[in-house]
């Protein structure tokens, strides 16, 4: 892959959520921890040079709260999130869909949605040559705040399947 025109997608499991039971699923809050781990994802993103410049974050609240605490960490460097029906309670077929509609513009893509979509998207999309350890960890265990940072040379509209190097895996905590 040429660096002068790697691009980076980032896919972001969204953090610990509470199970209030009298709570639709689209409008469950994230627990005391998730707020916590959100906050360290953020931190983790800046810490890791890889601040999106667009976000596609779910319309689901844990989702939606997730990003407000790492668009706080991102400080004035954070984008405004395009809030995403299309990205709750969807195969990931239909994520891929919505990135490959991303503006070429973009340089870098951090999705914030939902198990078991954002794991599935992120093994469709490795390659062969991504980090093994990553690799593993998003097979075996898309914890609650997991992040995957995927590099690509190509057009959004180009990705499909095998298209990008996995370079990390991390689940941070607060």
């Amino acid at each position: 892959m040429s660096q002068d025109h790697l691009k980076k997608l980032i896919l972001l499991r969204h953090s610990k959520a509470s199970m209030p039971g009298h709570v639709a699923d689209h409008e469950r809050p994230l627990a005391e921890r998730g707020h916590r781990d959100a906050a360290a994802a953020g931190k983790w993103l800046v810490e890791q040079d890889a601040v999106p410049d667009f976000i596609l974050c779910s319309t689901a609240l844990r989702t939606r709260q997730t990003c407000t605490w790492i668009c706080q960490e991102l400080g004035e460097k954070a984008p405004t999130a395009k809030l995403e029906d299309r990205l709750y309670n969807v195969p990931e077929t239909q994520i891929l869909t919505l990135v490959n509609h991303v503006p070429e513009t973009v340089r870098s893509l951090l999705v914030i949605t939902h198990l078991p979509a954002v794991q599935a998207l992120a093994l469709r999309l490795a390659a062969d040559d991504s980090d093994q350890e990553a690799y593993t960890d998003v097979a075996l265990h898309y914890a609650t705040s997991g992040i995957a940072v995927m590099q690509h040379d190509l057009k959004w509209a180009e990705l499909d399947d095998r298209d990008c190097t996995l370079t990390s895996f991390a689940a941070p905590r607060g």
